[in-house]
């Protein structure tokens, strides 16, 4: 008997791109945990790995749950690699940030599916879904430029002589504040790299919570669409129209006097062939 095929969950392309960019800026990150940061900086970049952490260990639930048999891709697919990259340092063991190497194999996978793809059919599925790209590009902007904004800021800040932003807290507070234009002036920095990053977060935020704005926007007002509906009905012609009962009052007063020109015209017809 031959052995059933492996069924693995699927994500869209908007999903896999996101995913993609997740994960070069969760590499990115363990970079940095190797330069020279002072200790608060070094605990922000370790709380934004631990929340990544999280997020790609509900898709690996997700991945493993969706696909049958769970052994196809927990070996099959290297699940097993994605569950390795995914497991959180938490501060007390941190040569588990070792195990960020293992999100190399979801990269590969990735860039796979999306190579894989012709480049026409990735076009048209973008113009298609739009709003789910745009949700997802959104999302995504405006954690990392939260993230590395309040990294920067912290670095700079933490060392100068009279600045406010001194924790971590305080950098992630000040980069909300920021990025959504609200500038409550609490915390504010004072260096030189500190402002032009805020100015940065500044021109971000425009952009970023306009988008947000836009996509909540569409998804109150949107509702269930009937234009291909629309498209596909024929357009009625006037016999129609004249036979059809409308039961708008406005609709019944135009067919009937329609109904009324058409006699009109045909007993005029019919004087003028006697």
């Amino acid at each position: 008997m031959a052995a059933a095929t492996p069924v693995y969950r699927e994500h869209g392309n908007a999903y896999n791109i996101f995913m993609l960019v997740l994960t070069i800026f969760s590499l990115a990150l363990m970079v940095v945990t190797l330069l020279p940061l002072d200790d608060g900086t070094r605990a922000l970049v370790t709380v934004y790995d631990n929340a990544i952490c999280v997020f790609f260990l509900v898709d690996f639930t997700i991945d493993l749950l969706g696909s049958k048999p769970k052994r196809a891709y927990f070996i099959g697919r290297r699940g097993w690699l994605d569950l390795l990259g995914s497991i959180p340092t938490f501060g007390f063991f941190p040569y588990t940030a070792l195990f960020r190497l293992a999100r190399l194999s979801r990269l590969g996978r990735i860039t796979r599916l999306l190579g894989g793809q012709n480049r026409g059919e990735l076009i048209r599925d973008v113009l298609d879904n739009r709003s789910s790209y745009a949700t997802f590009i959104t999302v995504l902007l405006a954690g990392m430029v939260l993230s590395v904004a309040s990294i920067l800021v912290l670095q700079q800040e933490s060392r100068a002589p009279g600045a406010n932003i001194k924790t971590g807290g305080d950098a992630l507070w000040w980069a909300v504040v920021t990025i959504t234009t609200v500038g409550y002036g609490d915390y504010y920095p004072i260096t030189s790299l500190g402002r032009l990053t805020a100015v940065f977060v500044m021109v971000s935020g425009i952009g970023i919570i306009g988008a947000l704005a836009s996509i909540l926007a569409s998804v109150l007002v949107a509702g269930p669409s009937s234009a291909p509906e629309e498209e596909a009905a024929p357009a009625p012609t006037t016999a129609s129209v004249a036979t059809s009962t409308p039961t708008d009052p406005v609709a019944q007063e135009l067919a009937g006097l329609r109904a009324e020109i058409a006699a009109l015209r045909a007993s005029l017809g019919s004087a003028g062939a006697s």
